[in-house]
């Protein structure tokens, strides 16, 4: 163990990426253009005097590529407006690695985190340093749905009582449905604003003489997943958000009769062959990678499709999103008034070696400035409210970004915070077991299984 920690060490001396010489030079867009919050930036300036030369050191999940850029030329204004010498480090282990410095007292200054289970545990331990009630207050005001984002940053303390740790920065988007608008416009199709449009939608679609559904299961060892997501945005939209989280803890038993319910919600269009391109059996075995390409042959396979703001990357080269694809929000059931609730992930930023600079950090990330200039590149989705939409890159992050500011309730995805067992085990070949005719009181009673063996 104490070779591991030394490791540990040896591994963020390694791959600490310096910002600390960034200048005007350096900053992706010159100051004063564009539709920036450029005046949010100067207070921030202004209120953040008398750090220059001093250091701040962060750990997070962008390692590589288009992000790691993205995440330092942020850094870059942040370097600007204080003079703090920052230095940010990643690894292809980054979370054991986090587990691993803090444990050793090694932590970088800032941690950043996709996983609030993780942080939870963390702060469990006393790693982690309380932000406040005020921050809180705050965030809770200033991000959209932001009592969620209040309680996915609060977890106990050493001492066992409840405290905020993290904030947000940098959400993702599943909750939507892709779809050709050439294909839409030849039917005459109209984008459903219910769930009951959306199932009125499918059938019309089969009246029509097409199919209105591609769904893939297939993701080699991680087969299954896809569903998942489907039964999430589900429970979202037939249960309140209280029971959503119940039911990631297993407080509500996955054989409730409200998961069941929800498992049967899905099974109406994945079980159904006149609902699902290539038929009920299909859906297991399809790649989810593959599973988009009907939405644009000719004819159409296929007219929806079920998945996160990240599957056009699967989509046939030379699709014009926009043109040739466009999504919309997974709508809410008309009858439950649960609000819009979205389901997604995102990265939470906690404090695991307090300085002045670790507190000017947390207060940036808050700042709009902060946001946009990384909505204004790919690939990131801001919560907050104040960061102005105008600045995001194209109009597919633009119509994410406000479906995402629309939400009225945000939860992370539940597999994920699931033990793996579940999350990464029983719940994916539970929903393959579903889609292959297995009954959902069935899979559901299996899945509770699993759950309770673990508690022994």
């Amino acid at each position: 163990m104490h070779k591991l920690l030394l490791a540990g060490v040896s591994a963020i001396a390694l791959v600490l990426t310096g910002i600390s010489g960034a200048s005007a030079q350096d900053l992706k867009f010159p100051k004063g253009e564009g539709a920036f919050s450029w005046q949010a930036l100067d207070d921030f300036a202004a209120a953040h005097k008398g750090l220059e030369g001093q250091k701040l050191t962060i750990w997070g999940p962008w390692r590589e590529g288009g992000d790691k850029e993205q995440f330092e030329s942020v850094l870059a204004y942040f370097k600007d407006a204080t003079g703090i010498d920052v230095s940010y480090a990643s690894s292809e282990n980054y979370e054991q690695q986090a587990v691993i410095d803090t444990a050793a007292g090694s932590a970088a200054n800032i941690t950043i985190l996709p996983q609030p289970g993780l942080l939870a545990d963390l702060a469990s331990k006393g790693y982690l340093t309380p932000l406040g009630d005020d921050l809180a207050a705050k965030v809770k005001d200033e991000y959209a749905a932001g009592e969620s984002w209040v309680s996915l940053g609060t977890y106990k303390g050493k001492d066992g009582n409840p405290a905020f740790f993290a904030v947000p920065y940098k959400a993702d988007l599943k909750s939507l449905v892709w779809y050709s608008p050439d294909n839409f416009a030849e039917k005459g199709y109209k984008v459903p604003e219910t769930f009951e449009d959306l199932m009125a939608l499918s059938k019309q679609i089969i009246a029509d003489g097409g199919t209105p559904w591609c769904i893939g299961l297939g993701s080699g060892g991680a087969t299954g997943w896809p569903a998942t997501d489907w039964i999430e945005d589900i429970m979202l939209r037939t249960q309140s958000p209280e029971d959503y989280d119940k039911w990631v803890t297993n407080e509500l038993k996955f054989n409730d009769p409200k998961v069941v319910a929800a498992l049967d919600v899905f099974g109406e269009i994945a079980k159904d062959d006149k609902m699902v391109a290539g038929g009920a059996k299909a859906v297991g075995t399809t790649d989810f990678r593959d599973s988009p390409k009907g939405l644009f042959t000719v004819p159409p396979q296929c007219y929806l499709h079920h998945q996160a703001s990240f599957i056009p990357s699967f989509f046939p080269e030379g699709t014009e999103l926009g043109t040739d694809a466009s999504f919309f929000y997974f709508p809410p059931f008309a009858d439950k008034n649960l609000g819009k609730p979205v389901l997604g992930a995102g990265t939470l930023v906690t404090i695991t070696k307090d300085s002045p600079t670790a507190k000017a950090f947390i207060d940036f990330v808050q700042n709009p400035i902060s946001n946009e200039i990384w909505m204004a590149q790919s690939g990131f989705l801001s919560p907050l409210k104040s960061a102005n939409i105008e600045t995001y890159g194209n109009d597919t992050l633009k119509g994410e970004g406000q479906i995402l500011l629309d939400a009225t309730t945000f939860r992370f995805d539940g597999s994920d915070m699931m033990p793996g067992a579940i999350g990464a085990g029983a719940f994916w070949t539970g929903m393959v077991d579903f889609v292959n005719g297995k009954s959902s009181q069935d899979v559901a009673d299996e899945i509770q299984k699993a759950w309770d063996s673990i508690k022994k």
